[in-house]
C-alpha cells in the first residue's frame, strides 16, 4: 500500500513537472532569442542565449555578415591581413549611416561578430540608457583601436590579445547629440548619471561579449571598455569585470 502511494505522488509530481516545463516553453517559444537552438537575429532584443550566439559567429563570418545586411547595417567587408599570429580574416568597416552611432576614428575595422555585438549593444543597450538617464542619444562613440598585432598587456611574451586577430575594441568615451562627452577616464567614479550610465553600459555589453573588462577589473582599464568577441565564449567562457 505504501509502495502505491509512493508511486503514485512521484507520479503526480512528474505531471506537476512537465505541466511547467510546457508552460515554460510556450513562454518561451514567445521569444525565440531565449532559445538556445533558434537563430541570432539582430532584429530581436537581447535574449538568454544571444551573447552565445554572437561568440559562435567567429566561425561563420558569411553568416555574420549576413546578419548585419538583414538588419540593414551598412558596411564594408575588409580583405584579409596580417601575418603570423596576428590574423585576421572577417573584419568589417562600418560605413557612415543616418541614425547610427559613428565610431572615431572612423577608420576601425573590428571583426564582424564585434561590429554585430556593437550594434547590438547601440540599439539595445546604449542608446535606451542614454535617453533615459542623460536626456540625450548618444552621436559618438571614442575607441582606442581594434586590431594591434600584440600579446596580453603589451608583453613581450605569453598570449596573444584578442586585438591581434581583430576580435575586440577598446571604448574611450560617448558623446551625446548636444555635445556632452562622458569618457571612462573621467566619469567612471564621478557621482550622478554619467558614471550610472557608464556602468550600466558595462553590464550590458556583458550580455554580448565574451569579454567585458571596466575600471573595477584593474588599473590596465582604467581608461576604456575592452570588449571582445573570443571564441572560446561560445562554449561558455565569459567575462565580466
Amino acid at each position: 500500500m505504501r509502495t502505491l502511494h509512493l508511486l503514485a505522488r512521484r507520479l503526480v509530481a512528474l505531471c506537476v513537472l512537465l505541466a511547467l516545463l510546457l508552460v515554460g516553453y510556450a513562454f518561451l517559444a514567445r521569444r525565440p532569442q531565449d532559445l538556445p537552438w533558434t537563430k541570432l537575429d539582430l532584429a530581436q532584443p537581447v535574449g538568454l542565449f544571444t551573447g552565445r550566439k554572437l561568440a559562435a559567429l567567429t566561425d561563420d563570418p558569411l553568416t555574420c555578415r549576413a546578419l548585419l545586411s538583414r538588419a540593414g547595417v551598412a558596411y564594408v567587408a575588409v580583405k584579409p591581413g596580417g601575418e603570423g599570429q596576428c590574423v585576421y580574416a572577417d573584419a568589417v568597416k562600418l560605413k557612415p549611416q543616418g541614425g547610427a552611432i559613428r565610431l572615431q576614428p572612423a577608420d576601425v575595422a573590428p571583426s564582424c561578430p564585434v561590429v554585430a555585438a556593437l550594434k547590438l549593444w547601440e540599439w539595445q543597450v546604449v542608446q535606451p540608457a542614454a535617453r533615459r538617464l542623460l536626456g540625450q542619444p548618444v552621436r559618438s562613440i571614442s575607441h582606442f583601436g581594434a586590431y594591434s598585432c600584440r600579446r596580453l598587456y603589451g608583453r613581450s611574451a605569453g598570449d596573444f590579445s584578442e586585438h591581434a586577430t581583430a576580435d575586440a575594441i577598446d571604448v574611450a568615451a560617448f558623446t551625446l547629440a548636444d555635445g556632452r562627452r562622458i569618457s571612462v577616464a573621467g566619469d567612471w567614479k564621478a557621482p550622478g548619471p554619467k558614471a550610472a550610465f557608464l556602468r550600466e553600459v558595462r553590464d550590458g555589453a556583458c550580455q554580448l561579449f565574451s569579454t567585458t573588462l571596466s575600471p573595477d577589473y584593474n588599473r590596465a582599464h582604467r581608461d576604456h571598455l575592452h570588449l571582445d568577441q573570443a571564441e572560446r565564449g561560445a562554449t561558455g567562457w565569459r567575462a565580466c569585470r
